[in-house]
């Protein structure tokens, strides 16, 4: 048979981890494709770009949706499992799920409103008014959407230790911080003040830049900021940077573009989508080229 769309699989990979214990992606896959009956060549049929299995890549992207409606959760690395809200629905016995029956659920609208602007709307994937062109971006903006979404929660249930790390080596994917070993020492060494670590702006430190990492899951409200600008000051500093896997209030972001210090204040998903740009805790699984025709080679000058 035809390997099914990612919607047709929601249903059956809820039920397939109704029993509550934690579920490894490939063991899922197994059980899916057997209810299915898919035979062992249609498992191995690639995506075009050849990067992956359809089947294991339709499955994820089901799993993926599930998630952002709250229906399944991921409790630690590499494992996935049913939540109280999952387990209510199977309840009711629904004959099927998909993207539009999860619209009621208000964190999945937010998954789908994310990543997609106005010139994009979230429908354009599948209107025929839009060109390939389009199609292509808004997949793009949904996928990484999906993706930030997913590095965001791995962050967060990581040790605060490697949350350190990340902070430091995603600095110097962007350029800063010269060397990894002198970044290393540089956060965490000052300690006091309300600043955790210090790097250095460019290679040769002609200047520094203050930094504050907090791995929080409580927003980030004024209070935090006007401290944090107050241990600016007291090390004479003029720049600095606030970290956080949580969100600001708009109180906080008020205060840090009206200080007399440039105050840069990174939220979770600024974070994750950096990383994402940096290419840090990612990787490229495909790539796509799109062409179109060189006029300057059939010219006639």
């Amino acid at each position: 048979m035809a390997i099914p769309d990612f919607q047709t699989l929601m249903l059956p990979l809820l039920k397939a981890v109704e029993d509550g214990r934690d579920y490894a992606m490939k063991e899922v896959v197994a059980t899916v494709a057997k209810q299915f009956s898919l035979t062992d060549e249609e498992l191995l049929v690639l995506l075009p770009s050849g990067g992956a299995p359809l089947f294991y890549n339709r499955l994820a992207w089901a799993k993926t949706h599930l998630k952002k409606a709250g229906l399944v959760e991921l409790p630690k690395r590499g494992v996935f499992r049913i939540t109280a809200a999952g387990k209510e629905l199977l309840q009711t016995k629904p004959q099927r799920i998909d993207t539009a029956w999860l619209q009621r659920y208000p964190s999945y609208t937010a998954f789908r409103e994310h990543g997609v602007t106005s010139e994009q709307p979230a429908e354009m994937a599948v209107s025929t008014n839009a060109t390939p062109d389009e199609i292509i971006e808004a997949a793009h903006s949904r996928s990484v959407a999906a993706l930030a979404d997913e590095v965001l929660e791995r962050v967060k249930s990581c040790p605060p230790q490697f949350f350190e790390r990340l902070v430091v080596q995603l600095l110097i994917q962007m350029g800063y911080g010269g060397s990894k070993a002198e970044a290393g020492r540089a956060v965490g060494k000052s300690g006091d003040g309300g600043i955790d670590g210090i790097i250095n702006e460019d290679r040769l430190g002609l200047d520094a830049i203050y930094l504050q990492a907090k791995r929080w899951e409580g927003v980030v409200g004024r209070p935090e900021i006007m401290k944090f600008v107050g241990a600016l000051a007291g090390q004479r500093a003029s720049k600095g940077v606030f970290i956080t896997t949580s969100w600001f209030t708009q109180e906080a972001k008020d205060y840090a573009s009206s200080s007399q210090y440039k105050v840069v204040l990174i939220d979770g998903n600024r974070l994750a989508d950096l990383m994402i740009e940096h290419n840090l805790g990612v990787s490229v699984v495909a790539s796509y080229y799109l062409k179109r025709i060189d006029s300057d080679f059939f010219s006639d000058d």
